[in-house]
């Protein structure tokens, strides 16, 4: 090679040389870059990527800052590590990492929303989840293998589970955008109050576990404070009622607790606003926090208040031709063939008490209700069969009474009682009209009517004077055929002239308040257990027989009878708290569970709720009638639908609160979820095939939507 060729040479190779070098460093430089974040997973939904803040451990480097960086989808939102009363909150399995002894996963703070009416905790648009992560080796080569759980929601919930990894070489350096992007959502995460200058003062949670009421202070004012209690899993809580106070540093906030877990473990609360968020641990204190002031609650109008009035009158009519009245007529018309020859002063007067009877009763079901309530105790129509006394005593005096018209015996006061009633001026009877009223009204309150749910609705929402107004309507329209005839008395001279015919009539009412006896033992069966409500049969059919020996003395019969009544009644409260066995719900029902509605429908299924009782009449009949034929029983049968039934033969907070928040307070109770109709579809109180299969369609409009 001549010199001149070499020389050529050696200076194209001076000129490339630094080109060289810069291309290899800027390769460098990428490959480095390229090292702080994962490859990305991504569809529709969200965008997941896995990245640190430095390119590479640096020498005697003892932890690394990393971070999951979701973007997710428009309308679509994940889940904060408390995700309220559904949902579930992401995970990481760092199986197969090198290099790291440690991993600590750090929340910010969320935000609140609703998913099918529920509400929830979590985050939306963009969230960087920070992680610091302890090297076993410091200053080592780090390969981190992220296998991530994610559960993300918008019309439906779709699960997510995928792996990220990450490999640090030993170099140095920062990526700034992933820092920044660490350090944002670093300073999101709730802090002790220290920094944000929020503490909790007081925190209590009632005794029947229905409300959770906190009061926070900050040391300069809140502006758009929310509250997020934790208490272990099972525990949810619904929106809160927040106020500020004193020049808004301090929020007062009142939550409903919707579930509540077996076993409690401490509460941590975290309470944020803006930027700014502390988690704490209060401890419970014994009384709650007065409110920095009070909210004048809208009360109706005295128009709204008659109208609503007319309503419950007219659902207490109707509940006079309802099929579980019948013993309530049979009552009605006993009393009136009793009546017939009589004068039209005395018949007059005697309906006007049987009315006066039912609106006893129901003037004592409205004081109960407001003294209950002033207790915090949970209120509803016809709660009262879920007493296992209440419905010993019933099925005690359903027996007697049924006896007695079949003639098995006969009672009758002393001569000189006799006597005194009549020398004071009232007659006899007057205390049986009565009792006949009272009793009519008690045994239409497992009933449900068209307008009476409303009515009832509207009273044990309102305030004293609604459920005074309301009840007391109740009672009119329930008691109107007694009005009618003790305002036209002559009705009762129209009545068939005493005959065999009233035997035959005695015999045909006994065996419909029989009949109603047989109902009543079943619910006590269902309320109270089976061998309480043997017990309770037999003690009662005891004193049925006793009454029976006609050869034993009047008064040693009554007085025997009554001690064995006494001692079934007992035995009913007593028994019931050791036999707690339940009627099953049949094969083809699913256990009533309020936050596995949102699941179903999130996978394009539709949900049936189905909140029924043994001692609700109008429940047996909608299930007789329509839930249990075709072609409504095929389609909950079908695919693609959840026929979920909830049990309110005993005592349920759960279910209670459930109907609290439609504003019922009472059952038959059914509703439809679906894609089409997330927040639920109510339906009347009487069903019928058409208005189920038409609720039914339009909460499934969506599924296809939803499977897609």
């Amino acid at each position: 090679m001549s010199g001149g060729l070499k020389k050529r040479i050696a200076s194209l190779c001076g000129k490339a040389f630094p080109v060289l070098f810069a291309l290899i460093a800027i390769l460098a430089f990428a490959s480095m870059a390229a090292a702080a974040e994962s490859e990305s997973f991504a569809n529709p939904a969200v965008e997941a990527r896995l990245i640190t803040a430095e390119n590479g451990v640096g020498p005697d480097a003892a932890s690394i800052s990393a971070g999951l960086h979701l973007r997710l989808g428009k309308d679509w939102k994940t889940y904060w590590r408390s995700p309220g009363e559904v949902g579930l909150p992401p995970t990481i399995d760092w199986t197969g990492s090198e290099n790291v002894a440690e991993t600590n996963f750090l929340w910010p703070a969320p935000k609140r929303f609703t998913a099918f009416g529920i509400e929830n905790f979590g985050y939306q648009d963009e969230v960087v989840f920070p992680i610091r992560i302890t090297l076993s080796e410091p200053g080592g080569p780090t390969r981190l293998n992220a296998r991530v759980s994610l559960l993300i929601c918008s019309t439906v919930c779709v699960p997510q589970d995928f792996a990220l990894s990450l490999t640090l070489p030993r170099a140095s350096g920062i990526d700034k955008d992933a820092a920044t992007q660490i350090s944002t959502y670093a300073a999101r995460v709730p802090d002790d109050g220290t920094d944000s200058g929020i503490g909790i003062e007081t925190a209590h949670l009632d005794a029947s576990m229905t409300a959770l009421t906190v009061t926070a202070r900050s040391d300069v004012p809140f502006e758009a404070p929310d509250i997020f209690p934790e208490l272990g899993e099972g525990t949810a809580f619904g929106k809160p009622d927040v106020r500020l106070g004193q020049g808004d540093r301090l929020v007062w906030a009142r939550l409903p607790v919707l579930a509540a877990a077996p076993d409690l473990p401490e509460l941590q609360i975290t309470v944020t606003d803006g930027s700014r968020a502390a988690t704490l641990q209060p401890a419970l204190s014994d009384a709650p926090p007065e409110p920095p002031f009070s909210i004048a609650a809208v009360v109706p109008g005295m128009g709204e208040l008659a109208w609503i009035a007319a309503i419950a009158f007219l659902g207490g009519l109707i509940l006079n031709v309802m099929p579980c009245v019948l013993p309530v007529l049979s009552i009605k018309l006993s009393s009136a063939i009793t009546s017939a020859g009589q004068s039209p002063a005395r018949i007059r007067t005697g309906f006007a008490i049987s009315a006066l009877g039912v609106l006893a009763f129901m003037w004592v079901l409205a004081a109960a209700t407001l003294g209950a309530r002033a207790l915090g105790l949970t209120v509803g129509w016809g709660l009262q069969f879920q007493s296992p006394v209440f419905l010993a005593i019933m099925f005690v005096v359903l027996v007697v009474f049924a006896a007695n018209l079949f003639g098995l015996f006969d009672i009758a006061l002393p001569t000189s009682w006799q006597t005194r009633l009549a020398r004071a001026g009232g007659g006899k009877g007057y205390g049986g009209d009565f009792a006949t009223g009272a009793f009519a009204a008690i045994l239409a309150t497992p009933c449900s009517a068209p307008f009476l749910g409303t009515a009832v609705a509207f009273a044990l929402a309102g305030r004293s004077i609604d459920i005074a107004v309301i009840f007391t309507a109740l009672g009119l329209g329930l008691s109107l055929p007694y009005v009618i005839i003790a305002a036209f008395p002559h009705l009762v001279g129209r009545l068939p002239r005493p005959g065999q015919w009233m035997i035959v009539l005695k015999i045909v009412l006994g065996l419909a308040l029989a009949g109603t006896a047989a109902w009543l033992f079943w619910v006590l069966t269902g309320v109270a257990g089976q061998w309480t409500a043997v017990w309770v049969g037999a003690l009662s059919l005891s004193g049925v027989a006793l009454l029976s020996l006609r050869r034993v003395p009047g008064m040693a019969r009554v007085l025997g009878a009554a001690v064995l009544s006494v001692v079934s009644v007992a035995l009913a409260g007593y028994l019931s708290d050791a036999d707690k066995s339940t009627a099953v719900a049949g094969t083809e029902w699913a256990e009533f569970d309020r936050s596995a509605i949102a699941r179903h429908i999130s996978i394009g299924q539709v949900v049936f709720v189905d909140v029924t009782a043994d001692w609700c009449l109008t429940c047996k009949a909608n299930k007789a009638l329509v839930l249990d034929r075709d072609p409504v029983v095929s389609r909950l049968r079908g695919s693609g639908v959840i026929a979920m039934q909830a049990d309110w033969t005993r005592p349920s907070e759960t279910i209670s609160r459930y109907l609290e928040s439609f504003g019922r307070y009472g059952i038959p109770f059914n509703a439809v979820y679906g894609p089409g109709a997330p927040d639920g579809v109510v339906l009347p109180e009487l069903l019928s095939s058409e208005a189920v299969l038409e609720a039914l369609s339009d909460a499934g409009s969506g599924r296809a939507a939803a499977t897609q």
